[in-house]
């Protein structure tokens, strides 16, 4: 009966970072929506929207404390508990950068683009794929899809090398327009931080079912 009960709560933490991976996943819809379309509202619904993240971390978390120091889990147990804290740890960081891309919004509110952005929307588009797709590989327990959703972090770091060399080149160019050219240059940067996150959580699914520790970061 006991085990049923531990059983059942662990699934329920579960479902908590699901939920929590889905709000993660809307804020990083939402930021590249207000930045593309320069929509102040949206922005700063998605700065106002961290909160949420930041209380399904801290709530996760506790769950974690309580189920560690009441139930008296087994080794396996365990490391599903340490997995888990870790990887809201990632999920609340990426939350993160969606907000310091809102802020980039903000901060161009003023201007208009110099280049129809292409790069960014594309790497963002691969990023949200990554998190429901890491997501699903460590509640499914799944070693394969998890080193095959590594494999997409190349993608995003092709494409931020891509806009880096594109965004020198223009600064070169147009002096005037460098803050705004810098500043998407951040915006790339954020994204490609995010997905090196999305690689740690698929690193924690990886360690929940072999109990090896990978770097899968290079």
């Amino acid at each position: 009966m006991l085990r049923s009960k531990f059983d059942y709560e662990l699934s329920e933490m579960h479902n908590d970072v699901l939920r929590m991976g889905s709000v993660v996943e809307k804020q990083i819809h939402q930021c590249i929506e207000a930045l593309i379309n320069q929509d102040i509202k949206i922005a700063k619904e998605t700065i106002k929207n961290d909160d949420l993240v930041d209380n399904l971390q801290k709530e996760i978390e506790n769950k974690c404390i309580r189920l560690t120091a009441r139930e008296q889990p087994i080794a396996t147990d365990l490391r599903i508990i340490f997995t888990t804290s870790k990887l809201v740890t990632d999920l609340e960081r990426i939350a993160d950068h969606a907000v310091d891309i809102a802020k980039v919004t903000l901060r161009l509110e003023n201007e208009k683009y110099e280049r129809k952005l292409i790069y960014i929307p594309q790497m963002a588009e691969i990023i949200n794929k990554m998190i429901k797709r890491a997501l699903d590989a460590y509640v499914d327990r799944n070693v394969e899809e998890a080193y095959e959703v590594c494999k997409m972090d190349d993608e995003v770091d092709k494409l931020y090398k891509s806009v880096f060399k594109e965004m020198l080149e223009l600064m070169n160019k147009d002096k005037s327009k460098i803050n705004q050219f810098a500043q998407l240059l951040f915006v790339c940067k954020y994204l490609e931080r995010i997905a090196d996150h999305v690689t740690n959580i698929c690193e924690e699914a990886i360690y929940l079912v072999t109990g090896e520790q990978k770097d899968l970061n290079e």
